[in-house]
């Protein structure tokens, strides 16, 4: 029952919620799995877990298993320890997107201004980049539409740029899983038909340098990694040239690339003017994310 000045008498007090204090104790659990001690052991065992967690041995069990069914933390069929598991990460990384995409959109904008050029956010899916963010240049042909749509990574600059950080190792067994993947993987038409692959080849005769291998693909990393942005000349698509440049989490761990696209006859005498404003705007961008600023 609620008095008229808005009240409740002690009849009517709203009762405490029955589960948070269950939901409290998972989360705890959670927590502990996520410590330094865990992480570096890969994983703890319930009786680990039960001592840290002050609870008992068999209740703790019972928790974890359950946890597991839900993906929220796996455990390891040799150790029998647990970890984080997928489900927890999944979770992670889609509002991390979300977050991304929301303070990403001044930014791109900006970019679009200063280039009035198409703008786009992208990240890293295996072996592919997958746009999440679009800002359209003005002019009638700006290309297509790309939120959604993946594309092979190692032929694109925003690819590049997102696995520029890696150890070589990494980036050896990374490029041989993906290094032979589709230019284009979604609802668009692939851009890198025959036809396109011939002139790829006729400029590569050229002099031209372009990623063939892993080992002209370490030689383009090291590039970006000294110059802060990645780009490209009519190798993803006859006609087209694009650079990008990456953005940072809080530990300088490179989460994205802001990537602009044009045609040749446009931006094509102004590829380093556009990498190094899509160079800074990413990391005013990355600040924002709680990147460290450089100095």
């Amino acid at each position: 029952m609620t008095a008229f000045n808005g009240t409740e008498t002690g009849a009517a007090k709203a009762a405490p919620r029955r589960n948070s204090a269950g939901l409290r104790r998972d989360l705890e659990l959670l927590e502990i799995l996520g410590s330094p001690e865990a992480e570096s052991a890969g994983g703890l065992g319930v009786l680990r877990v039960a001592q840290l967690a002050g609870r008992d041995k068999g209740l703790v069990s019972r928790t974890l298993a359950t946890l597991a069914e839900v993906g929220l933390v796996s455990r390891d069929d040799a150790t029998q320890n647990y970890r984080l598991g997928y489900q927890l990460y999944a979770l992670a990384a889609r509002t991390l997107e979300s977050r991304l995409v929301r303070a990403s959109v001044p930014y791109l904008r900006r970019v679009v201004t200063a280039t009035h050029e198409t703008t786009h956010l992208c990240v890293l899916r295996g072996g592919s980049v997958l746009t999440l963010a679009s800002e359209l240049s003005e002019y009638a042909f700006r290309g297509l539409g790309w939120e959604g749509v993946s594309t092979a990574a190692w032929r694109t600059s925003s690819g590049r740029v997102l696995v520029s950080d890696w150890a070589e190792d990494d980036l050896r067994r990374w490029y041989e899983a993906h290094g032979h993947d589709e230019p284009v993987v979604g609802p668009v038409t692939p851009l890198l038909m025959r036809s396109d692959m011939a002139h790829a080849n006729s400029r590569e005769s050229q002099g031209v340098p372009l990623v063939t291998g892993f080992a002209s693909l370490l030689n383009e990393v090291a590039h970006i990694r000294q110059r802060g942005y990645a780009t490209v000349d009519e190798e993803f698509e006859k006609g087209v040239v694009g650079v990008s440049a990456p953005v940072f989490d809080f530990r300088r761990n490179i989460i994205a690339a802001i990537n602009v696209s044009a045609p040749k006859t446009r931006l094509g005498t102004h590829l380093n003017e556009a990498g190094m404003l899509a160079a800074r705007v990413a990391g005013e961008l990355s600040v924002q994310l709680g990147a460290p600023e450089q100095t």
